[in-house]
């Protein structure tokens, strides 16, 4: 078990965030654990062909299924909503010095590199320690390459539930204080006389030394935590996000439906993927229509009591109503 011991400036300097670069990181994570078998199988059947081999070989010698993750890959966003090519150049700006070392210790840390194949991947772990810029370029290669085949066509989704979760901790944290918080927030944390403890496979103390506390949903973590509190950046707690098992769900109305004679196939469609929060700029990307197109629908939904509304920053997030559900759910397709 992880202790964090939170001082009282630490409890005020508690943020969330949301990072794509987690989510690749802990995808390759997924691909190669259990995990990829029930909860994100759907998506991993649908990578197909689209990673390529040598790729996928240096992706899950970094990332194993269990332990040791290397720091360098995870940075700390620096805003509630960072994007993919911000995490991505914090990582190329790592010091080498910095990479090589923790590469070497995940050449050697003792669970990370149980299973098959430990000797080919230890010596290409020790081929790029011993040239640390190459392999940094290489990494960056890589890591954007999987990005845009097996997480950015559904990131609109996976962002939508990140930011439904946001909403409903800091709904959590209004109603309840930091207890309520932590308390819900994974059956792996607890929160006690100012300590926050995580369930591990190993024992540790850590002060945050008033370094303030990031939280991070995560779709890819479940059904882990990863805690990551080294300099340099902010004392970091990832964890899966509330509603993690409908993310893969398709709730597509058929053409034909009675609904959709009645709404119109579009707005059908509409209807069907808001079963997540989401804004007209992810709309637009899952049903690819055009914003003003969907503009249009979403004031007559909205109108008609079948989707609710709500702003989020610049952003407006539309939602399906109980009334929305009831008539999807009453919609053969």
């Amino acid at each position: 078990m992880i202790h964090l011991h939170l001082s009282t400036e630490d409890l005020s300097r508690i943020r969330f965030a949301i990072s794509p670069m987690k989510e690749v990181v802990t995808s390759v994570r997924a691909l190669s654990a259990d995990s990829a078998t029930r909860l994100h199988a759907p998506w991993a059947r649908q990578l197909g062909g689209r990673l390529a081999e040598d790729d996928l070989d240096l992706l899950t010698a970094l990332v194993r299924p269990a332990g040791y993750i290397p720091d360098f890959l995870m940075p700390s966003p620096s805003q509630r909503l960072s994007s993919f090519e911000a995490g991505l150049a914090e990582v190329a700006a790592t010091d080498p010095a910095a990479v090589a070392g923790q590469l070497a210790h995940l050449a050697d840390h003792r669970v990370a590199q149980r299973g098959p194949g430990g000797t080919r991947r230890t010596a290409l772990l020790r081929d790029l320690v011993a040239a640390p810029e190459a392999a940094l370029v290489r990494i960056v290669a890589v890591l954007e390459r999987y990005w845009r085949a097996a997480v950015a066509p559904y990131w609109p989704r996976i962002r939508a539930l990140l930011q439904a979760d946001l909403t409903y901790r800091l709904e959590e944290l209004a109603s309840g204080g930091l207890r309520q918080l932590f308390r819900t927030l994974h059956p792996l944390v607890s929160f006690h006389d100012d300590t926050l403890r995580i369930v591990k496979y190993y024992e540790g103390h850590a002060d945050l030394r008033h370094r303030g506390l990031l939280l991070v949903p995560c779709v890819f973590a479940w059904p882990d935590v990863i805690v990551r509190t080294a300099d340099p950046g902010t004392p970091t707690v990832t964890y899966s996000p509330r509603g993690l098992g409908r993310l893969w769900e398709s709730s597509a109305v058929a053409h034909d439906s009675p609904l959709a004679v009645v709404l119109g196939r579009s707005r059908a469609a509409i209807l069907a993927q808001l079963d997540l929060p989401m804004s007209t700029t992810q709309l637009a990307c899952q049903l690819d229509l055009a914003a003003p197109t969907l503009s249009v629908h979403l004031k007559a939904l909205h109108g008609a009591g079948i989707v609710s509304a709500r702003r989020d920053g610049r952003s407006v997030l539309y939602h399906r109503t109980s009334l929305g559900d009831s008539l999807l759910g009453g919609a053969p397709g």
